[in-house]
């Protein structure tokens, strides 16, 4: 993630406008978000110690909005709000990495550790409005083309409106966000606070 940061950095320094940075950072992205699949793997053993249905969202999420979103929709990569979902994440997820790797070196800086219990209160109201504002700037593109929809007639008589079901995801964002949210508010005040406490007993 620290890659994709630079290179959109870098990006935006020689070009001066956002215009084609999802286009220039995409195989990079595509690489990071897809294996990020290996986290819920993680969860589901042990191996870092969060909660498997939480992050099973999360990564569900962000790969869906990668793939079926920004990649399949070339129409939408140059709107400002992939550009606010690329920036929340890549933040998001340098300080996250930073907080496990320091953890695991049993060296965790206050810093790193504040970061990542703070941060998140600005950044994940943020990354959901650009998710879900590039989803809407999707749906007249999907609408005018019938994309990943399948139409009766045909031999499975089933049918699927990728235009309606991308309206479901949106309203799906209602429930699932403030308890995402507000999993990660608790967290903040175990951890934050019973360090306090600690000190406190010090």
């Amino acid at each position: 993630w620290l890659v994709l940061g630079i290179a959109m950095v870098r990006f935006y320094i020689q070009k001066g406008t956002h215009r084609g940075l999802f286009r220039s950072v995409q195989k990079t992205l595509k690489f990071f978000q897809t294996f990020a699949l290996l986290e819920v793997i993680h969860c589901a053993v042990g191996i870092v110690r969060t909660s498997v249905l939480v992050t099973g969202v999360q990564v569900s999420s962000r790969i869906f909005m990668v793939w079926f979103i920004a990649h399949s929709i070339k129409q939408i990569q140059n709107e400002e709000s992939v550009i606010l979902f690329l920036v929340v994440w890549t933040v998001t997820e340098i300080t996250r990495y930073s907080f496990y790797t320091f953890n695991l070196l049993n060296h965790l800086p206050y810093f790193i550790k504040w970061a990542r219990y703070n941060f998140f209160i600005v950044l994940y109201p943020a990354g959901v409005a650009g998710e879900l504002l590039t989803i809407y700037a999707a749906l007249p593109y999907v609408k005018k083309t019938g994309m990943f929809s399948l139409r009766l007639p045909n031999k499975y008589n089933v049918s699927f409106d990728y235009y309606y079901f991308l309206i479901i995801v949106m309203f799906s964002y209602v429930p699932l966000f403030p308890q995402l949210y507000f999993h990660m508010l608790r967290q903040r005040r175990r951890v934050l606070h019973g360090e306090v406490i600690v000190e406190k007993d010090d």
